[in-house]
């Protein structure tokens, strides 16, 4: 749980600057550092969060962990407002939500599992990073006729 208590922080002047170590471990890793500094509404909290998330390749549809780079600016409000974070009733400031939307923001909308990914057949679904699959090389789309021909003369 990404929860900062920032009941000693609240009682500072505006503009004062705290560094706040985050390091998780579980499920799902995260690790980096957060500054907090005092405004005038409550606590903006910016920094940098590493973790992973899951994800599904888009061309071989194989799951596997993702390295996200979260970068984080959000102001946590004293005085809740909607759609706004806040500090909690305990002064605490509760990061996880906040962590979840920059996460799906960070992944890619088309994540590879690795970079040369060969993909699935699109003749029998197999997955060609596991080997060839044995299927006859598929016949031209005739649309495509023409230019298959000035391919295999070398043009």
């Amino acid at each position: 749980m990404l929860v900062i208590d920032v009941s000693e922080q609240i009682k500072e002047p505006i503009g004062w600057i705290q560094h706040y170590e985050i390091s998780e471990t579980g499920d799902c890793p995260i690790h980096g550092e957060m500054r907090l500094l005092r405004t005038d509404r409550g606590i903006f909290v910016s920094g940098a969060l590493e973790t992973t998330g899951k994800a599904v390749c888009s061309r071989c549809l194989s799951s596997f962990d993702q390295p996200v780079t979260l970068k984080i600016e959000e102001e946590y409000l004293l005085e809740a407002e909607e759609g706004t974070f806040t500090i909690g009733e305990n002064r605490e400031i509760d990061l996880t939500e906040a962590v979840r939307q920059y996460s799906l923001l960070a992944l890619p909308m088309k994540p590879l599992c690795r970079e040369e990914c060969a993909g699935l057949c699109p003749s029998c679904g197999h997955n060609l990073n596991l080997g060839a699959c044995g299927c006859s090389p598929s016949a031209v789309d005739p649309r495509l006729a023409q230019l298959a021909r000035l391919v295999s003369e070398g043009k």
